[in-house]
């Protein structure tokens, strides 16, 4: 897991979390399992975004981010170095 830092670099987010996960049913689970804590924590439920595949989903909770992976989706894209953020180890990309 990465979470990224993004005060003042972009008007979209303070900050970015991206992590991976082993299958889309696994990133699924995680996903829902966010939401749910978010919605726990008095938040209004975040709109999600690529549940029904699972390769890539994202979490829209205002001022965090939350990308959730396959891992080598999580490697094609790799947004750390879009960030310009160091990449993951490889063991931390699971």
């Amino acid at each position: 897991m990465a979470v990224l830092d993004l005060a003042g670099k972009t008007t979209l987010t303070d900050f970015m979390v991206i992590a991976s996960g082993t299958s889309a049913r696994h990133i699924a689970a995680m996903a829902e399992n966010l939401r749910e804590r978010i919605k726990g924590d008095g938040f209004v439920s975040p709109p999600i975004e690529g549940l029904t595949q699972g390769d890539w989903v994202l979490i829209d909770a205002g001022d965090v981010i939350v990308h959730l992976f396959r891992p080598e989706v999580r490697r094609f894209y790799n947004l750390e170095k879009m960030w310009a953020f160091p990449a993951p180890d490889s063991q931390l990309a699971l």
